[in-house]
């Protein structure tokens, strides 16, 4: 097989941009960037347990579909509700997994999904009321095979 000049280059160039860029190993999200996304979300607020409950299988046999349910105790009303509600994966590249924003008019504030863990890790629910208070829970998911990472 003989190769172009133009065909070599652009081999070469393919094989520095992997042994740049590509030959690096997973770049996982460290505790400060979960500490700092909550810390934008809370705005300084600290967590409160209680009002917030998070369900999330204690083993996921597949990381690229855990299902995670959220739901926070709240009557919906003017006076009492729940403003926005951020889910995230402590041990994924980029912990931010979703945030939903709510109004009295949503009735409720219940949310159910499924989320991609990389690996064993925490999964975290946070519930912002629209007095400022916000509330947290926390659960350990054990991935066994698939995932973001493997």
């Amino acid at each position: 097989m003989k190769l172009t000049r133009r065909e070599a280059l652009a081999l070469s160039a393919g094989a520095a941009v992997f042994a740049i860029a590509g030959g690096r190993g997973t770049a996982w999200a460290s505790t400060e960037d979960t500490q700092k996304a909550i810390d934008a979300f809370t705005g300084g607020a600290a967590p409160q347990s209680g009002r917030i409950t998070l369900n999330a299988p204690e083993i996921a046999e597949n990381g690229n579909t855990v299902p995670v349910s959220v739901a926070v105790d709240s009557p919906m009303t003017d006076d009492d509700y729940v403003a926005a509600v951020m889910i995230l994966a402590e041990g994924n590249p980029n912990p931010n997994v979703a945030t939903l924003h709510f109004t009295p008019m949503s009735g409720s504030a219940d949310v159910t999904t499924r989320m991609r863990l990389a690996k064993t890790q925490n999964v975290i629910a946070l519930a912002k009321m629209n007095d400022g208070s916000v509330f947290m829970d926390k659960k350990e998911v054990k991935v066994t095979i698939g995932g973001c990472g493997g």
